[in-house]
Parts: structure tokens; C-alpha cells; sequence
């Protein structure tokens, strides 16, 4: 792949990769910062970012040119809640001690390529079980070894002992890696100890378990783990860093725990109450509600005999987490794009579109919400989620109008990471 060729030759050039011009005609051009759709556009991009957007138009004789004028041209989507370097889709609970070191590292690769195809072309992966797979995966992409979306990693999941992030549903007797339990915590002292370990690593930010989990035995969704003590001693070490905190949780308390704790996002949101939609919005709170995959679960958990344990927890929260947010959209609080993959096969991200726009946002308001929103809660608004110049020049091309129609974004044609076709 060209990418990966490009990071070679610059490795034996002894330096970055020459810079080179490439222009990209765009059919239509989605701006989500305008909330626009443009007729036909070129985009000069040089060294990888976006230089201009120009008029169609005669281009330079000799110019190195990607034809899509035949399509609609958008910038790469982000996700901001997938599991690239783990294990799931099961209905074994006890699914991440089948699998090596390596063989979760081989996943991570497919996982990640599937995803880039997709269109998602930045991640912010929330977390794998066995410590730092999602931090090599994301250090494999960046030198070019691989083929996958921008990542940031989280390292490890914060969480109580046999909490919503721990390995659970095996023998009493059998014991976990402690490399599966690198973000275990008893109090505020150790919380504050484990995230600079993570930090120390090359996390990026950090997740907190603040409640129960679906997918884990023996754990509630709606009842809160870590307490507001715990959360914070996180929030703050984290800005000590100049980095931040997202958390888990499912449940009214937990939530709003975590908010009042300090902070920037909340995962999943399921049972949010009132209070906690305000708190949200007064605090400017991000919400990455995956209100897709609790139908996957379904279908795919009664197909395959998910534990009755998975089965009640989704029952219990899928309906509830849509009604959620449809009040978040009413309100005008912050949503990103979040999807929860892994839960579901990667690949199958965009399907979330669909539901996003059902329960209550506009099509632009969910290509906004995995664009620019998810962007700025990354911290990455001047590099991606956006084309205007000094954007990187991260871009997919689909057949149709997706803010007519979203679903069209669940068959991307070509895809561009940098200025580079790798689809």
C-alpha cells in the first residue's frame, strides 16, 4: 500500500517523505464546519495537508491528480469509542484469556484496516484488556507497519476489582494476567499511581469504569463503581499531564459523579436522568452515546445464546439510552460519534448514522457529530474532522448525499488518509 511505501522511503531517505501535490475533484464537497454542502471543488493538497479549495477548474499540465468528481467528498469520519486491540463479539465471557499477546496483535492490525476502509480515519480507542496493545497498535500505525486510522489510546481501563472493566465470568480459581489488570484501583492514591503509569506508557488520555458493564458478569450498569474521590484524583492528574479523562458509565449516579469529578466525556450515557442532561450541558460535557449496536446485540446475542446476564443488561438499556439521547439533541448538548465497536464487528461503524438521525439529529448534525464535534473533544480540530487548509488531507468519497441520505456513508468508495489513497 502506498502509505506504508511512503513511510519506508522515508525511513531509508534518512527524513520525511518529499513533499508532493496532489489534487483531489470532489463531485460535492461536505463542510461540516459551514454545515454546507458545495457543488464541484478541487482540493490542492501538498505534503499531506489541505493547501486550498478551489473552483473546478484546468489544473496544472502534468498535475497529479485523484478523480472524484463523481462522487461526494467529505473529511475522514472519527469514532471516538472502539476497542481495536481486543477481543469481543463472543458470547464467552471469558473470551480474552483464549488469546495470546500476539494473536490480539494481529487482530488489532485486521481491526484496524477494517475500520480505515470504512471511512474512519482518526479513533479514539477507549480501551483493550491486555495493557498497552491499543498503544503499540496505534505507535505500528504511525511508523507505517501497518494500515489503520489515526488512533488515541487510553493504555488500560481504570476500574474497581471485578468491576465493568475487568476480565470476569471464569473459575474462581484461575487467575488473570496481571497485565489484564494494570488499571485496577482500591482508592484515590492508587488511582493517582496507575494513571501516571499509563501516562508513563504513552496513554493519550484516560478511561475510567465509573459504573457496571453490559458485557461483564457479575457486574450492574446502572450502579456506580468508582466514586467521585477516585474520578477525580484521575481528572487531575490528567490535566497535570495536559491531557483528560472520559468514564464508562451507565448509571444516573455514576454519571453524574463523573462530571462533577471533572471529566470531558461520558461513554455511553444509557440511563442519564435529567439532572445529568443538565449537568452535561452546564458543564459542557461531551456525550458518545453508541445508540446502534444495543439492535446487534440483540439479534446477534439471541442467535448466538449471549449469558442471560448480557441479555437483561442490553434490554435494560438500549431503549433507554435512545430516549437519552433524543433529549441530548433537544438540549444542544455536545455528541460525538461513538460506536462501541468491537462490541459489533469494526467495519460496520457508520450503520450508527442511521439511528443517530432516527432519534432526533439531522443528517448533517451526525456527520458533524463524527467530524468536527468529535474533533474538538480529541483535541485534534486544527489537524483533522474538517477540510479547510492545514487540515490533513484525511478524506472519503461516497455516491450520493449523505445529508439526504446518511446511510450512503455505510459504502465508502475511496477513502484518503494524509493525502494518500489507500482505498
Amino acid at each position: 500500500m502506498r502509505i506504508v511505501m511512503a513511510a519506508v522511503l522515508a525511513l531509508l531517505a534518512g527524513g520525511a517523505a518529499r513533499a508532493e501535490t496532489v489534487y483531489v475533484r470532489a463531485g460535492h464537497l461536505v463542510d461540516p464546519e459551514k454545515g454546507t454542502v458545495e457543488g464541484a471543488r478541487v482540493l490542492r493538497v501538498e505534503d499531506g495537508r489541505v493547501a486550498a479549495i478551489m473552483p473546478e477548474g484546468p489544473l496544472p499540465q502534468g498535475a497529479k491528480v485523484v478523480d472524484w468528481s463523481g462522487y461526494t467528498v467529505l473529511p475522514g469520519l472519527i469514532d471516538m469509542h472502539v476497542h481495536l486491540a481486543d477481543t469481543a463479539e463472543t458470547n464467552n465471557p471469558a473470551e480474552p484469556l483464549l488469546h495470546s499477546a500476539m494473536e490480539v496483535s494481529y487482530m488489532g492490525a485486521r481491526n484496524a484496516r477494517a475500520t480505515l476502509f470504512a471511512g474512519f480515519t482518526s479513533v479514539h480507542d477507549v480501551g483493550c484488556f491486555r495493557a498497552f496493545a491499543d498503544v503499540e497498535l496505534r505507535n505500528a500505525i504511525n511508523r507505517g507497519d501497518v494500515i489503520g486510522p489515526r488512533m488515541a489510546a487510553v493504555g488500560a481501563y481504570i476500574t474497581v476489582p471485578g468491576g465493568g472493566g475487568e476480565v470476569t465470568g471464569f473459575a474462581p480459581d484461575v487467575h488473570v494476567p496481571d497485565e489484564m489488570r494494570a488499571g485496577v484501583v482500591t482508592s484515590p492514591a492508587e488511582v493517582t499511581q496507575k494513571v501516571n503509569y499509563l501516562f508513563q506508557h504513552g496513554a493519550d488520555s484516560i478511561k475510567l469504569i465509573a459504573t457496571g458493564a453490559v458485557f461483564a458478569i457479575g457486574t450492574e450498569a446502572g450502579q456506580q463503581e468508582l466514586t467521585e474521590d477516585e474520578m477525580r484524583a484521575a481528572v487531575e492528574v490528567a490535566r497535570a499531564r495536559g491531557s483528560w479523562v472520559t468514564a464508562h458509565a451507565h448509571g444516573a449516579a455514576g454519571i453524574k459523579a463523573a462530571i462533577r469529578a471533572g471529566v470531558r466525556g461520558i461513554e455511553h450515557a444509557s440511563l442519564i436522568d435529567d439532572e445529568g442532561l443538565a449537568l452535561a450541558k452546564a458543564r459542557g460535557v461531551y456525550l458518545d452515546m453508541d445508540v446502534y449496536n444495543g439492535d446487534w446485540t440483540d439479534e446477534i446475542g439471541r442467535r448466538d445464546h449471549y449469558p442471560d446476564d448480557y441479555m437483561r443488561k442490553n434490554t435494560e438499556t438500549t431503549l433507554a439510552q435512545r430516549q437519552g439521547f433524543q433529549k441530548a439533541v433537544r438540549a444542544g448538548i455536545k455528541l460525538t460519534f461513538g460506536t462501541d465497536a468491537g462490541i459489533y464487528p469494526h467495519g460496520l461503524n457508520a450503520r450508527q448514522f442511521k439511528y443517530m438521525v432516527q432519534w432526533g439529529m439531522t443528517p448533517m448534525q451526525a456527520i458533524q457529530a463524527a467530524t468536527t464535534v468529535s474533533a474538538d473533544m480529541l483535541g485534534w480540530s486544527k489537524d483533522v474532522g474538517a477540510l479547510s487548509p492545514g487540515h490533513y488531507a484525511d478524506m472519503i468519497a461516497v455516491a450520493g448525499d449523505p445529508t439526504r441520505d446518511v446511510t450512503v456513508l455505510e459504502t465508502v468508495a475511496h477513502v484518503m488518509k494524509g493525502g494518500d489513497v489507500v482505498k
